[in-house]
């Protein structure tokens, strides 16, 4: 799988998780193609995995942040309205948005944008126009209740 096969795998699944065990899928693991025994830095893949994970954390159709479980969790774009419209019931530090860069001194940074200065008018909109069981319905089958514990 190249870049644009994982932010396909993002889309498909709306809210995924990195590389941590929980209740959405693994992107690390689609990348391995099976399950990963210990850290996805130690699979034979990890350099593509990490090339991929950058490429799919900078598109413009994802957000990075801390969703499921305090994880390193990637929302697609077309998830975003049904998110908004579900903000009040769900943790507002899962819903920042978080992005890592690289200081001067080559360390990393994680830069927050708390919800919800990050979300475009255009998704605020959407989300003002769905109904909480419009929302629900949007995220799938019981992944709210997934993502909310």
């Amino acid at each position: 799988m190249n870049a644009s096969g994982a932010l396909a795998f993002v889309k498909k699944h709306g809210v995924v998780l990195v590389s941590a065990r929980g209740p959405v899928p693994n992107l690390a693991q689609a990348l391995a193609g099976g399950p990963i025994r210990g850290s996805w830095w130690g699979h034979p893949k990890a350099r593509l995995m990490y090339r991929i994970f950058g490429a799919v954390s900078d598109s413009r159709q994802v957000l990075v942040c801390r969703l499921v479980g305090g994880k390193v969790t990637l929302v697609h774009r077309r998830s975003w309205p049904a998110l908004v419209r579900l903000a009040d019931r769900l943790p507002k530090r899962g819903l920042a948005a978080i992005r890592e860069e690289h200081t001067a001194l080559g360390k990393h940074r994680v830069v927050v944008t708390p919800y919800p200065r990050w979300v475009p008018k255009e998704v605020r909109r959407q989300a003002g126009r769905l109904s909480e069981a419009q929302a629900l319905a949007r995220l799938g089958p019981g992944l709210f209740e997934r993502i909310a514990r």
